[in-house]
């Protein structure tokens, strides 16, 4: 199993909306067993390249196989090309290819577990929230081939109670801006421009799953600091912005006579 963004051109002029000229532009490499930790959302940005998140794929080491895109974040043309500017493009790899498949062309930053939600600022600045293992959600501040240090460090544990080293512990990796023990298990990620919600401009919201809530964090130059929590009473999976300022909230409900769409706004008084 692996996931995969393929694109196509929408076709509106029959009695049916219709995708065609479908193509796969990208998938994960490699396959692997399991269901969980695909992470895959997907972001363009002002220049127009196409942000990818890729999960660990509950693998652990693949996220610091620069011959997996397992764990990573990726950066692509919109026709599936690699860009000549990508960090990696020159690297080589020491170890013979597997498959004649040759990913780190596309690799902008590594070191990743679950990247669940990506957003961009009004600088142009790349934020990422990721789930981590048994503690330790991140939100991280994206640069060009910085490795966020996954599985060799977090600011969790093992589910099995064993220990991993915090990452003030190894300096040569990307620190998360800031974590959460107990974790919010994060589902989705935006950063707020409107007016309805005027004091909350510039701030990223999270979607939260476990925590049921929606997480508003304060964004700096350097630094994230969540400033304010509130509460849900069922799991998040998406949050995002209307046009006109208002919040359009996604529950995710196991069973499926539960789950709404709710539309938010700023109450009267």
């Amino acid at each position: 199993r692996g996931a995969a963004v393929a694109r196509g051109v929408l076709d509106t002029g029959g009695r049916r909306p219709a995708l065609r000229d479908v193509e796969v532009i990208w998938r994960q490499y490699p396959k692997v067993l399991g269901y969980g930790h695909y992470g895959h959302r997907l972001l363009f940005d002002d220049e127009g390249y196409l942000w990818i998140s890729s999960g660990d794929r509950q693998k652990f080491t693949p996220a610091q196989d620069m011959q997996a895109n397992l764990g990573k974040m990726i950066r692509l043309h919109d026709d599936g090309s690699v860009p000549a500017d990508n960090p990696f493009v020159d690297y080589l790899s020491e170890e013979p290819l597997v498959d004649d498949v040759a990913v780190y062309g596309e690799i902008w930053s590594l070191g990743h577990r679950n990247p669940l939600g990506i957003a961009l600022d009004d600088e142009g600045r790349l934020w990422e929230i990721e789930m981590g293992p048994a503690g330790g959600d991140e939100l991280n501040l994206i640069q060009r081939g910085a490795n966020y240090g996954y599985p060799v460090v977090s600011n969790g544990e093992h589910y099995d109670g064993r220990p991993m080293p915090d990452h003030d512990t190894r300096p040569e990796f990307e620190a998360p801006k800031t974590w959460w023990t107990p974790v919010i298990s994060p589902g989705d990620l935006m950063i707020y421009r409107g007016d309805l919600f005027a004091d909350w401009r510039g701030d990223a919201l999270a979607a939260g799953l476990s925590s049921q809530a929606i997480v508003r964090i304060r964004l700096g130059e350097d630094s994230a600091e969540e400033v304010a929590r509130y509460p849900m009473g069922a799991r998040i999976r998406s949050v995002v912005e209307g046009p006109d300022g208002a919040l359009w909230v996604l529950e995710d409900e196991r069973r499926s006579s539960q789950g709404r769409l709710l539309r938010l706004t700023p109450s009267e008084g």
